[in-house]
């Protein structure tokens, strides 16, 4: 259910023969510094074209997938964007492909070299067409849906478990399992062809009608007799451009996603619960279900649109990405530059209820000083810039802008004035829960937000400072550490001594919820407070950088490769052989979270059910 979009072949320094259709109705935004939404079903987008003949080889340009001339523009730029249903992947002028989002099997981050001229995003996995005609894939491969066959294909478009393709003999081939039968293509020659959730949907060569197979729960594949240049399979509805102009939507239609508007489109795009249209003027409309904010589409002018579950990705005239919607595993973050910091928070919404509702979110800073956030629900999708370091909180962030004023922003109630950051120049900020703590250019340490348990800090010029869950610590210019605040929980009155730093010189501390870690001058990492789960049992060795979370820490050695200790219910130590130059951890509530900087400069982040990618530009 990935759907790819393409520059137009309006651009004719480009030429896109046609814009991509993705299988499956699911699509993650760039991080275009915004975020992203929960998983959907695949999507397909088409961009109509001249009538197609049996044996007309531009015909193809009408299926999911886009085919695109490769040129010598700019290598930033990108001819083509697909989303899929956690992830999204974008091909570069040069030919080379990004992906950014979901990454539990490494759909994002496994990405081949070499230049090519489709790509298509699914449930858990990519599939891209070569410049040969050889289509590749990489991700989840738990029923085949990976194992693309040997040959020469035209097209490629990505459902939630299986794939299909598009032959130059113009014979469909699909692989994979699907339950519903979608894998399993008809006989007949066509000349597109568009993976859903658990439907298919192709364009006859003949007579340029559509046929599908595969789930029919809500006529998805009940297509409208006609002759059609363009077809999108969606999660539970189908659309398609007839050769007379009209767009024609049938299956679901809970939310209006098959309510297609009397108006003309070059292109469409069928997501989970919603649909979107490419006019020929250069605006996006989309129609359906908005609670992601998916079909409030930006005012820019577009060449391709590919709609994902719930969030959507656009190529600009200019070749530039933009992402709206549900922000969710950093669907929707556009690449635009290398990280240069990361922090990561688990928020506890709704706290009035009985069991307090964790939501993921993360903040990068970027080289060019841009702060871009993802994650769940309204903590995702942020884009400020002008900052040098970042820090989440439970539910709000605070930034130091280049001018050193620290802002805070977040989303909710500010009860504990959490968001009231005071005036004055800071060197570095520190959030954690509803309080952060700032380092003043005095060296002085002020903290705001809730103190209940905190109390004042110790007067001293500081280095260094770090918030934990219910006490901070300072790194003072001696190199010594010192904390500040005790109970763990103030109704419990539960000490764990997380607040009694040793004796020693440090150059570097990390509060975390109950205990407190720090790298000693000789590289050595020591750790105090509470052992629930062997968080303060640090490992032997030389480290660079550490990070102390709930019953669980992170240490970066100087080789690059992290190691982490403590509460590992949700594999957070588990990570990707690949070297890092900065490391995360964080825990609240049900959920783990640990992310990390890559020495491309790219984000990593794993544990929990949030195992995400957004590579650096």
């Amino acid at each position: 259910m990935t759907l790819i979009a393409l520059r137009s072949a309006a651009l004719a320094a480009v030429a896109i023969i046609a814009a991509v259709a993705i299988a499956c109705a699911g699509s993650d935004p760039a991080p275009a510094d915004g975020v992203p939404p929960p998983p959907a079903e695949q999507s397909t987008a088409i961009q109509q074209q001249e009538e197609p003949t049996p044996t007309d080889d531009t015909a193809q340009s009408a299926t999911e997938q886009s085919t695109v001339a490769q040129s010598s523009a700019d290598p930033d730029a990108f001819i083509a964007v697909s989303a899929g249903i956690e992830h999204s992947c974008a091909i570069r002028t040069s030919g080379a492909i990004i992906c950014w989002g979901a990454n539990d099997a490494e759909q994002s981050s496994n990405v081949p070299a070499g230049n090519f001229t489709a790509v298509s995003t699914g449930g858990a996995h990519t599939c891209a067409l070569r410049n040969d005609g050889e289509i590749v894939c990489w991700g989840n491969n738990a029923v085949g849906q990976s194992d693309s066959p040997a040959g020469s294909f035209t097209t490629v478009s990505t459902g939630i478990t299986y794939t299909c393709g598009l032959r130059e003999s113009g014979e469909v081939e699909c692989w994979g399992a699907s339950a519903a039968g979608a894998s399993s293509a008809p006989p007949g020659s066509f000349i597109a062809v568009s993976a859903g959730s658990e439907h298919t949907c192709a364009i006859r060569s003949d007579d340029g009608e559509v046929r599908c197979w595969g789930a029919n729960d809500a006529g998805q594949i009940a297509a409208p007799a006609g002759s059609f240049t363009a077809v999108s399979a969606g999660i539970s509805h189908t659309c398609g451009l007839r050769r007379d102009g009209a767009t024609m939507c049938w299956g679901a239609d809970d939310a209006g996603q098959s309510d297609a508007p009397e108006d003309s489109f070059t292109t469409v795009s069928a997501g989970a619960s919603h649909t979107c249209g490419l006019r020929s003027t250069g605006a996006i409309r989309c129609w359906g279900s908005n609670d992601a904010g998916q079909t409030a589409s930006p005012a820019d002018n577009f060449t391709a649109i590919s709609a994902g579950a719930s969030h959507n990705c656009g190529l600009r005239d200019d070749g530039a990405i933009v992402c709206w919607g549900s922000s969710a595993y950093g669907k929707s973050a556009v690449p635009s530059g290398s990280f240069t910091a990361v922090s990561t928070q688990l928020s506890a919404i709704s706290t009035q209820l009985s069991t307090p509702l964790p939501f993921f979110y993360a903040c990068g800073l970027r080289e060019n000083g841009t702060i871009a956030c993802w994650g769940d629900k309204q903590f995702g999708q942020l884009i400020v810039s002008g900052f040098t370091a970042v820090s989440a909180g439970f539910g709000h962030t605070c930034g130091l802008r280049e001018n050193g004023e620290i802002a805070c922003w977040g989303v909710g109630v500010n009860d504990e004035e959490q968001l009231n950051a005071p005036e004055g120049s800071f060197t570095a900020v520190s959030a954690y829960g509803d309080r952060t703590c700032g380092l003043r250019e005095t060296a002085k340490i002020e903290c705001w937000g809730s103190r209940a348990s905190l109390g004042l800090p110790p007067t001293g010029s500081f280095t260094a400072v770090s918030t934990g869950g219910t006490h901070a610590c300072g790194l003072r210019e001696t190199g010594e550490v010192a904390c500040w605040g005790r109970w763990w929980r103030t109704s419990q009155q539960r000490d764990y001594g997380q607040h009694k730093a040793p004796d020693g010189s440090f150059t570097a501390v990390s509060a975390g919820e109950r205990h407190t870690c720090a790298i000693r001058d000789t590289g050595g990492i020591m750790c105090w407070g509470s052992n629930h789960y062997g968080a303060t049992d640090a490992p032997a060795g030389s480290f660079t950088a550490v990070s102390a979370a709930a019953d669980r820490t992170c240490g970066l050695r100087e080789s690059g490769e992290i190691t982490c200790w403590g509460r590992d219910a949700d594999e957070q130590a588990d990570i990707s052989p690949v070297s890092f130059t900065a490391a995360t951890a964080v825990s609240a509530l049900a959920g783990r979270t640990t992310c990390a900087i890559r020495n491309d400069g790219g984000v990593e982040c794993w544990g929990g059910d949030r195992t995400m990618y957004i590579p650096a530009r």
